[in-house]
């Protein structure tokens, strides 16, 4: 059973590990993948915004009325450097007739740098669409004009691309378009998160970046920005997730919930069954001794009564009233013992079954306890001991049952002289405590263990170390003792020490 438990549990948590590894990959995908869309959608965007801005000056350019190749000149004066930037633009004039053959723009809003396309390849093939477009049908005009738009567009982007770097990082992106960006695309990809992100030049940040966000290497993603036809980048994108660990286990939080709660099933099945075999292996030992301790008990009346019914029988006896009145009177006693082992049993099997009958009504505890030890005083006396008594209790009356309140001080009493190895030396006290009476049967006997203190009002539990195995009984008093001091909603507990004696406390509700 234990390596079946230790085997199901170490599969559960490994399928359990595998779950939150596989989450995490899984985690770690999508958003690779969604910061590179982001790196890709930021320089479209970049792109878009150059070409938007060009795009009517090309138009005009392509006015023209005659296919000879023109220059198109764009350029920018950098007032910091005191540089000049010029861009020259090959562009078509188709039969269309230009008003100008040379078009100088200075923008502000860009760094341009010098940049001549040395293929002549492209500019044969623009050529080559530009032929005898006069002679094509509309439809083959169409097209002929896209796949020269698209020619000019291809130019233009690699024009930007050498001249886009001369901007600072934060007119390129910003903090906002990033946010929105990482937002949609996440969001698109299922990972709903908080993130914070940064921009960094190497090993140095940038303006742009969200708030408290701290570069740590290994706990974050990144992404290069801003890619030349090289692939190299002089910008990273860094992005880190710091509730990553709690999103990961919340998306499989009903799968760990449940492999967690099966293991704990398993474990309270495996606990509950180990629990109840030694459980059983306790009582099947305990029944075993109380058998025993019967039969010895039984033993005795009976050896007794049949050599008193032989006695009887003996011709010189027979004619012997007193004698045979003093037999009878020992089988009668020998019998009543018998009887009363038996009414032991039967009285705390109905107990057990909430069976037993227990009329109530006002008693008097310090006279109850008078009568429990005029009970018990023959014995003490014939033993050369005493029992004391202390009553201090201003107050000492309850509602409770005279019969069983009393076999409850008798068996304390009792249980005091059988584990007194000298003479039985008792004090009996009885004291008030706000509305609770408290009585205290101290004796100076053989003791008892902490470990069986715990076990001693068990049904059936005797100690079996030293003197006391010899000491008859069945281990029902004090059981007895504590079923019916707790129907009288009052509580009973020992105090003892090995070879100093005992004390047994019981307290009671007074009226």
């Amino acid at each position: 059973m234990s390596i079946s438990l230790i085997g199901i549990i170490t599969v559960q948590v490994y399928w359990i590990n595998s779950t939150i590894e596989i989450r995490e990959n899984q985690f770690s995908s999508d958003v690779k993948y969604a910061l590179a869309k982001v790196s890709e959608n930021i320089q479209n965007r970049e792109f878009s915004d150059y070409y938007k801005e060009f795009t009517p000056y090309l138009d005009s350019a392509r006015m023209a009325k005659k296919g000879i190749i023109k220059n198109l000149f764009y350029r920018k004066i950098d007032t910091s450097t005191n540089e000049i930037f010029t861009y020259r633009q090959s562009i078509l004039e188709n039969n269309y007739k230009s008003p100008i053959n040379n078009l100088r723009l200075d923008l502000d809003s860009l760094n341009i740098k010098s940049y001549y396309s040395e293929s002549v390849k492209e500019i044969s093939k623009l050529n080559e669409v530009s032929k005898d477009i006069t002679q094509l049908s509309p439809e083959q005009k169409f097209v002929k004009r896209g796949k020269l738009v698209a020619l000019e567009k291809m130019q233009l982007e690699d024009f930007f691309k050498e001249i886009a770097p001369r901007n600072p990082i934060y007119k390129r992106v910003t903090n906002n378009e990033l946010k929105l960006n990482l937002d949609y695309e996440l969001g698109q990809r299922g990972v709903v998160t908080d993130f914070g992100f940064g921009v960094y030049s190497g090993d140095f940040p940038t303006k742009i970046k969200s708030d408290n966000f701290k570069l740590n290497i290994g706990k974050t993603y990144k992404v290069p920005l801003f890619i030349d036809d090289s692939g190299n980048s002089s910008y990273f994108l860094y992005v880190s997730f710091p509730k990553k660990k709690e999103y990961i286990l919340g998306a499989i939080s009903k799968i760990l919930i449940l492999g967690a709660f099966f293991i704990l099933i398993i474990a309270f099945a495996y606990g509950g069954a180990i629990y109840q075999l030694i459980k059983q292996k306790q009582v099947s030992q305990i029944k075993t001794e109380f058998i025993n301790n019967m039969t010895h008990e039984f033993k005795t009346p009976i050896a007794t009564i049949n050599l008193a019914l032989d006695a009887i029988k003996n011709p010189k006896i027979i004619d012997n009233k007193e004698k045979i009145l003093n037999y009878v009177n020992m089988i009668r006693e020998e019998n009543k013992r018998m009887h009363n082992q038996v009414e032991n049993v039967l009285r705390i099997s109905k107990l057990e079954k909430n069976q037993l009958d227990i009329s109530k009504e006002i008693v008097d505890i310090s006279d109850l306890l008078e009568d429990a030890i005029t009970h018990v005083t023959l014995i003490v006396n014939n033993r050369g001991g005493y029992i004391n008594t202390h009553f201090s209790a201003t107050l000492d009356e309850v509602h409770a049952s005279p019969f069983h309140l009393k076999n409850v001080f008798v068996n304390v009493l009792d249980n005091a002289i059988k584990y007194s190895e000298d003479a039985p030396k008792i004090d009996v006290y009885t004291d008030t405590i706000v509305n609770e009476l408290i009585i205290k049967i101290v004796d100076q006997g053989i003791g008892m263990a902490k470990n069986v203190q715990k076990q001693v009002f068990n049904k059936f539990y005797r100690e079996q170390t030293g003197n006391v195995h010899n000491v008859k009984g069945h281990g029902l008093g004090l059981a007895y003792v504590k079923k019916i001091v707790e129907i009288h909603n009052g509580t009973v507990s020992v105090e003892s020490e090995k070879g100093k004696g005992s004390t047994f406390t019981i307290k009671l509700t007074l009226i």
